[in-house]
């Protein structure tokens, strides 16, 4: 009987966590809202791809305008409040590193590339940077 309360207990905590996690009492900033463009255009692995396009956190192509996220005067993107707040408080997620380089490089300022299929995307100092990129494979 006992093992059974605290089965239950588990389950019933396990669902408040997953049910809350994407509530925030306090947002930092407004959300603005985005115009959603029509999608005339397929993006084929190895293209450039718009930044407003990008999750920022997930380093992911959406295929649809992001929320904006201004920090120190710089345009992020993110898809979810949760992101939006990671963009506000952690540089980590504002930056990352060119594959070519090895350079810090911020994301916002980067030539932003989708990867495979998957949404994947990579970020580079500049098109210079990926098209050697392409030409060495580093």
């Amino acid at each position: 009987m006992k093992a059974k309360i605290k089965i239950l207990g588990v389950l019933l905590l396990s669902f408040v966590m997953f049910t809350s996690c994407n509530q925030s009492a306090e947002k930092k900033k407004p959300i603005a809202e985005t115009t959603v463009l029509p999608a005339d255009k397929t993006i084929k692995v190895g293209e450039q791809v718009s930044s407003e396009l990008v999750c920022m956190v997930n380093d992911a192509y959406m295929g649809k305008p992001q929320i904006p996220v201004e920090v120190n005067g710089k345009m992020y993107y993110g898809c979810c409040n949760m992101c939006v707040e990671a963009l506000n408080n952690k540089e980590s997620a504002r930056q990352t590193t060119d594959l070519a380089t090895g350079k810090k490089v911020d994301k916002s300022q980067a030539f932003i590339v989708l990867l495979n299929q998957q949404g994947k995307v990579a970020y580079f100092e500049s098109e210079e940077t990926y098209k050697g990129f392409l030409k060495t494979g580093k």
